[in-house]
């Protein structure tokens, strides 16, 4: 027996889906039937049945419990149901590792990743908590000198990697524009029709510096799903299959302690994540064809492709420009369905569902080298986590 521990070419994602994506507020069924919508889809481009479903794995505390989505679907037995704790978008990736080792390891055969999310619905992330009577823990610390939404508290980390870094405000534009870029080219796309210029971006009003409008991920209703199998019944299924490389999550240490009180400050929480990543992979930043990182923020974006070793902070100018970006000829094609910024703020699982089609070679901005595609999902928001598809090539 072998005594290896890893996931890679373990599993394989082999259907992927969305609902229909909406603005905040905008979605007329409830969260959960979105999330239903998006399984379904997914179900459908796999071409299984969905009573064959016998997993669920989801992120942040979505409210699409297991157990009444195995009624709505007629599951026959629910296996396997998981939950990464926390971190926001930062469980995205996880969840993909989290079903992944459940099917490796025999817990269940068919596991769907999904999050639904309908701020319109519920709460809405940018929104600050206001300023109830007596505050407590972490906010006591940060509300009375209006350190509120994710948008301050985060400006303040970018802030400092700029400054540390000598990054330019051009460096963040850059992300924002090839994000809009690639919405124009894809009709899932909530911003598809309304492309963004430079000007318009440098116009556009501040939101807290250095983040203007359109460096700050949408507020939208939807959901997405993948399909995860065995790589034993990967080839079983209509699309081309699509293997996880590697996954991993966790955080630096001591990384978002309370009060701002992260030793190593300016930084979205990947540097022991991106070497385990890199690792069970067994490639390394320079392999990677196309890249899928999460917007909550245009900064953390920059982060978090230095945090994993696409380039060094001080190159973050250089390498960080709008003909780099972009498909099909920049150097490292990134968020290529529109992203948060663009597409959807589905939490981060739309960049999971485009990096999978983009190895099946069906991106609506297809990159030319497509065999590893990486997903970076929710930096600052520990625990974080990345993963890596590959295509059977790479195996």
């Amino acid at each position: 027996m072998s005594s290896e521990r890893t996931l890679r070419g373990k599993a394989a994602v082999v259907g992927v889906g969305e609902s229909k994506y909406y603005k905040y507020g905008k979605a007329p069924e409830p969260e959960f039937v979105l999330a239903l919508q998006a399984i379904l889809a997914a179900c459908k481009d796999a071409g299984i049945d969905p009573h064959d479903i016998d997993g669920f794995a989801s992120f942040s505390d979505d409210r699409s419990s297991p157990v009444r989505l195995a009624i709505a679907l007629g599951i026959r037995e629910l296996r396997f149901s998981n939950m990464q704790w926390y971190g926001g978008g930062g469980g995205g990736a996880a969840a993909v590792g989290n079903a992944a080792a459940a099917v490796a390891c025999g817990m269940a055969e068919c596991v769907v990743v999904f999050r639904s999310l309908a701020q319109g619905q519920f709460n809405r992330f940018g929104k600050g908590p206001g300023a109830p009577p007596t505050t407590t823990g972490d906010m006591a610390l940060q509300l009375p000198y209006g350190a509120i939404s994710p948008g301050q508290r985060f400006a303040m980390q970018t802030r400092r990697f700029m400054h540390d870094h000598g990054v330019k405000q051009e460096a963040l534009r850059a992300i924002a524009l090839a994000s809009y870029h690639h919405a124009q080219n894809n009709p899932r796309a909530v911003m598809y029709g309304r492309p963004l210029d430079a000007a318009t971006y440098d116009a556009s009003r501040w939101i807290v510096e250095p983040f203007h409008l359109y460096d700050c991920c949408q507020e939208n209703d939807g959901a997405a799903a993948v399909i995860v199998v065995s790589a034993d019944r990967a080839r079983d299924f209509p699309h081309k299959p699509v293997y996880l490389l590697s996954a991993a999550g966790g955080s630096d240490h001591r990384f978002f302690a309370a009060a701002h009180n992260t030793p190593d400050y300016g930084t979205s929480g990947f540097t022991s994540v991106a070497k385990r990543l890199f690792e069970m992979a067994q490639v390394g930043p320079q392999d990677i064809g196309v890249l899928q990182s999460y917007e909550n923020f245009t900064g953390c974006v920059v982060m978090s492709m230095v945090e994993h070793g696409f380039f060094p902070a001080e190159a973050a100018n250089e390498f960080c420009t709008f003909e780099n970006l972009i498909a099909p000829n920049g150097r490292l094609p990134t968020n290529t369905s529109g992203g948060n910024l663009a597409e959807c703020y589905m939490h981060g699982f739309g960049l999971v569902t485009e990096a999978v089609r983009q190895v099946r070679g069906e991106s609506p901005n297809q990159a030319p080298n497509s065999d590893l595609s990486m997903v970076i999902a929710g930096p600052m928001v520990p625990p974080v986590s990345s993963c890596i598809f590959g295509s059977e090539a790479t195996l």
